[in-house]
């Protein structure tokens, strides 16, 4: 599959995983706030 005639999800998380891996974040920092930061936005669904 083409990245470009992906989905809008997939095209996202291509880019958070560059973004991160890029500025070498630690993979357990990572983790914990994406957490944070998939608890916000379910949250955010649910109103």
């Amino acid at each position: 599959m083409d990245l470009e005639s992906a989905p809008d999800h997939i095209k996202l998380a291509v880019d958070l995983i560059e973004l991160l891996e890029t500025n070498e974040v630690d993979i357990n920092v990572a983790v914990k706030a994406l957490e944070i930061v998939l608890n916000d936005f379910k949250n955010k669904q649910n109103q």
